[in-house]
């Protein structure tokens, strides 16, 4: 049963430091100015904030465990760590939204002044901060849902940030201040959008579902057309970590002269096109005999 191992795991612990310490810096900018101008605006994108800051250190947790060898206990390593953490965080997110929807009601039905010159200022820091954090984690995001995760909330925040120096803009032009807790709801449903993404693809990762960029009619199709394969079954393609994706299938072949060259084909190219860096191939004859089959093994 031939193996492909490939199990790099990038190092971002200089990313997430840096990300960890500047939100938790403007956490506390933000959550004072909240609250000494009276902005709901700017306390929710504050617990908000917060929140991502849990989601960034656990984010960071799993990226560190990830990177620690396998042992006889663990074959993996704690590399299934990164799909906990996206779940986690997905869900903890959503808790701080509920209290932001929760406040947000109250103040609709008794709006309050705010110092909106002070809002616009320190929502403008926000822009910066979060799409500094962002620009840490973008390069990679498309390859591993727990850098996605840390990218989504901060690219997201950049605009949500965006958003409410705008609302303190039309609060002080306009003195309309229940504009403020109507962009604290609108915040929440940005928000919530990119976290039933994160939770929605964690999750399936989490139940060993196919991750979503896998083409599996694709790898059916190819593996399927090998000229020295008859059939194919017991296909199963899997998320070890968010970074490492694993294949196992038995191939019924029509002849034994199967070579080493032929099967590291097989792996290149489940690995070049279809991402899979993990591959176990399992052989048999059409006669549906294991090959090299050997009753004295038993």
């Amino acid at each position: 049963m031939p193996h492909n191992h490939d199990h790099q795991h990038k190092n971002y612990n200089k990313a997430f430091a840096i990300g960890v310490f500047l939100n938790v810096v403007f956490v506390v900018i933000e959550a004072f100015y909240g609250f000494v101008s009276g902005s709901l605006a700017l306390l929710a994108d504050a617990g908000h904030n917060l929140s991502d800051v849990l989601g960034l250190l656990l984010a960071w947790g799993a990226s560190y465990l990830a990177s620690k060898s396998a042992t006889e206990k663990r074959t993996y390593g704690y590399r299934k760590i990164t799909v906990i953490a996206s779940v986690a965080s997905a869900i903890l997110l959503l808790v701080a939204l509920g209290g932001i929807v929760w406040e947000a009601i109250g103040r609709l039905n008794s709006p309050q002044p705010i110092a909106s010159v002070t809002v616009i200022v320190v929502a403008l820091i926000g822009v910066v901060i979060n799409t500094i954090t962002a620009l840490l984690f973008v390069s990679d995001q498309h390859h591993d849902l727990n850098i996605r995760g840390a990218y989504l909330h901060m690219a997201a925040d950049a605009g949500i940030s965006l958003g409410v120096a705008v609302a303190g803009l039309i609060i002080w032009q306009t003195n309309w201040v229940i504009i403020d807790p109507l962009i604290s709801i609108f915040i929440v449903i940005i928000i919530l959008v990119g976290t039933w993404g994160l939770l929605r693809d964690s999750f399936n990762l989490s139940i060993d579902a196919v991750p979503k960029n896998i083409d599996m009619p694709g790898i059916k199709h190819y593996l399927s057309e090998l000229e020295e394969v008859h059939s194919i079954h017991d296909l199963h393609v899997w998320a070890i970590s968010t970074t490492v994706t694993a294949l196992s299938v038995h191939l019924v072949v029509t002849t034994e002269r199967i070579n080493n060259e032929f099967l590291d084909c097989i792996q290149t190219h489940l690995k070049q096109k279809y991402h899979i860096e993990h591959t176990t191939i399992q052989l048999e004859l059409e006669s549906e005999t294991p090959l090299n089959h050997d009753p004295s093994c038993h």
